[in-house]
């Protein structure tokens, strides 16, 4: 598992519905030894951070791999990095492979550890130039997942992974998002599923309101 790249964005204003608000969305790439903190990257913000940063969605991390699905689906050949709004652009980590509560290493000191996956919301579909975009990416369930910060330091893009923890009852990211968008009846699952410690306040309080229905 690689870093390939660390993407970070001040907000930025964009029009919606007749107001201006401001996003972080339009990240780009950095070069050189990058600090991450417990809440961010140097360098990087939130624009509505009522649904975006926090302990919990401190860090947001895409796979690479996903990167050609796009270029073909949309038939466009100038993705770059940071281009789904991600800070941290990987390699080898695949929502189907990695879990949450599952702790990675990044260079010699920063630890992370996955909490949920991503969903995305309608500033990466004006971004993507497209309203419908939002709607497709989590159907696709291509989504990338987001880490809460266990020890602070310093990251380089081309930094190796190491997986130095896994969940000691796995459950995949792929599988989180399944049931709380795809598979909602399944009360087992579900009910595993809010068990998970490392498993983000918000999604548990889903998945709880999923089993009063």
């Amino acid at each position: 598992m690689r870093l390939l790249s660390i993407n970070v964005s001040k907000p930025k204003p964009i029009s919606h519905e007749g107001k201006i608000i401001y996003t972080g969305i339009f990240k780009e790439p950095v070069s050189g030894t990058v600090m991450l903190r417990e809440m961010n990257i140097d360098g990087d913000g939130q624009g509505d951070l009522k649904v975006h940063g926090g302990t919990y969605k401190a860090i947001y991390g895409y796979p690479i791999e996903h990167y050609k699905h796009w270029q073909e689906t949309l038939g466009r050949d100038d993705l770059s990095f940071g281009q789904f709004g991600e800070n941290l652009t990987v390699e080898g980590m695949l929502e189907d492979e990695v879990h949450i509560g599952d702790i990675f290493k990044i260079g010699s000191t920063v630890r992370l550890q996955i909490t949920q996956p991503r969903v995305p919301c309608f500033k990466l579909g004006h971004k993507m130039g497209s309203a419908e975009f939002p709607k497709i990416f989590l159907q696709s369930k291509r989504v990338g997942f987001y880490f809460r910060v266990i020890e602070e330091g310093e990251i380089t893009a081309h930094d190796e992974i190491e997986r130095v923890d896994v969940s000691s009852d796995p459950m995949s990211v792929t599988d989180i998002l399944s049931l709380r968008y795809f598979d909602t009846n399944n009360h087992e699952g579900i009910t595993k599923a809010i068990r998970q410690p490392a498993l983000s306040p918000s999604w548990k309080k889903d998945f709880n309101r999923l089993l009063n229905l």
